[in-house]
């Protein structure tokens, strides 16, 4: 079922170029590591399985295909324009640390909190670490973020949070817990992951990022915030925003599924922070993702709210799992107990970031209004007198997940070639002390490649 060329809705269920010169973030580039060598040494701490192979290209071009790598998870968040390096020979260890829930059946495991670790033969010291975005898996970001970072020298570690699918929120024993999870596995994986560097190359690494986009992005807030010591620095691609009072997810959506069921207006709409210009989005959105994800969301913090629905599971067919809940439409996050606002309390953002993050959002995100999210979190962090620390770039054009530019190449643009520009500016920043460009808008070009580059300043 598609609503759109390139942007199915399993792909939106799942869930978002400048192409650089290998270069190191942590010194000159060294000399290679021979093909595989110190595979046999691999043992990640904590986990309770794992393998490893020896392959010629840890990047998609090589592991399409393969079990090495899932082209389905990472549906629709990228342009099909994009160009990818290639040609990154490497080790790959995939496993699980332990867990008691079943939600991702990769491999066959049925087990949560897999894992994908990467260390390609040509290392230039550093580590990066991300977390699957929406409900995806991990290997959803491998060609957005993988395959760059890898052909630049990075080690490359990614978790798929600790549950999975439309249904994560029956994981945890209480509200709030299966999302809370998601911050401790990655903090987990990053610790393993560096050791697991250290056994291959015999020295740890010396710079460590963490990135990603939509609930990768909330996770890289943070673990800024609450794990500063393990990180050099991140990049935040339209981070998530949870704050115990609002705003947050449960109060933006609630007002788009009214609108889906026609109990609002379109100024409705507005007056919640949507974009005027994102309209023509509007229709997509509200049979991909507006309904799924206030009920996903609202079961996983305030289950007493409508037990019924989505009740033990967000559906059993792709329709029942787009439907909305009739009842959401109410939704008042500000009347509800004070064990809901506990519960979001749990996985709340301060804007206390302890290392330098670059965040980058479009204004036409049609998810996550960026009025309601980062606008907020740079608010936030400025109020935390945290601002030398941070860099925000607003893509004009940009929306949640890059696969609409296909549909609507005369009025989006992609946002990962100026992820790829951020990420450099991030190195830059952190290991020469080039600071980048001041807060700005990107100007959606008139002319030229959109979909490969990028540059953060006019």
């Amino acid at each position: 079922m598609r609503l759109f060329p390139g942007v199915s809705l399993l792909a939106a269920l799942l869930t978002g170029v400048t192409v650089l010169a290998p270069a190191s973030p942590a010194g000159a580039q060294e000399r290679p590591t021979a093909h595989c060598a110190g595979q046999d040494r691999l043992r990640v701490p904590g986990a309770e399985h794992q393998r490893s192979a020896c392959l010629d290209d840890l990047t998609t071009a090589g592991l399409a295909g393969t079990p090495y790598t899932d082209m389905a998870d990472q549906a629709g968040l990228a342009a099909l324009g994009t160009r990818n390096p290639s040609g990154v020979p490497g080790v790959q260890v995939d496993g699980y640390f332990p867990d008691d829930s079943r939600l991702n059946a990769t491999h066959g495991w049925a087990h949560d909190a897999q894992f994908v670790i990467r260390l390609p033969d040509h290392w230039n010291g550093g580590l990066v670490v991300t977390g699957a975005p929406g409900t995806r898996r991990q290997y959803s970001t491998d060609a957005l973020i993988s395959d760059q970072v890898l052909s630049r020298g990075f080690a490359y570690a990614a978790t798929d949070k600790g549950n999975t699918g439309p249904d994560f929120f029956t994981d945890g024993r209480g509200p709030g817990d299966a999302v809370a999870e998601w911050n401790r596995r990655v903090t987990e994986l990053t610790r393993a992951a560096k050791k697991a560097a250290r056994q291959r190359y015999g020295r740890a690494p010396e710079r460590t990022y963490m990135t990603g986009i939509s609930n990768g992005g909330y996770l890289t807030r943070w673990q800024l915030e609450n794990r500063p010591e393990l990180y050099d620095g991140g990049v935040d691609w339209e981070g998530v925003l949870w704050t115990t009072r609002g705003p947050n997810l449960l109060t933006s959506l609630p007002v788009a599924v009214a609108r889906s069921l026609g109990r609002a207006s379109d100024e409705d709409l507005i007056g919640a922070g949507f974009a005027p210009g994102s309209r023509f989005l509007w229709p997509y959105h509200e049979k991909a993702y507006w309904g799924l994800t206030q009920k996903m969301f609202r079961a996983e913090f305030d289950p007493s709210y409508d037990p019924a629905c989505p009740g033990a599971t967000a559906g059993g067919t792709v329709e029942h799992i787009f439907a909305p809940c009739a009842s959401d439409a109410s939704y008042d996050y500000a009347s509800r107990p004070a064990s809901v606002h506990r519960a979001v309390a749990k996985v709340a953002l301060t804007g206390r970031i302890g290392k330098p993050l670059i965040t980058l959002h479009g204004d036409l995100d049609t998810l996550l209004p960026i009025t309601t999210d980062s606008d907020v979190y740079a608010r936030m962090i400025d109020g935390r007198g945290r601002a030398p620390l941070h860099r925000y770039y607003t893509v004009q054009g940009g929306t949640h997940t890059d696969g609409l530019y296909d549909t609507h190449p005369d009025r989006l643009r992609p946002i990962l070639p100026c992820y790829r520009s951020a990420f450099e500016a991030l190195t830059q920043w952190v290991e020469e002390g080039a600071k980048p460009p001041a807060d700005r808008t990107i100007a959606r070009p008139t002319s030229g490649d959109v979909v490969n580059s990028c540059a953060l300043e006019g």
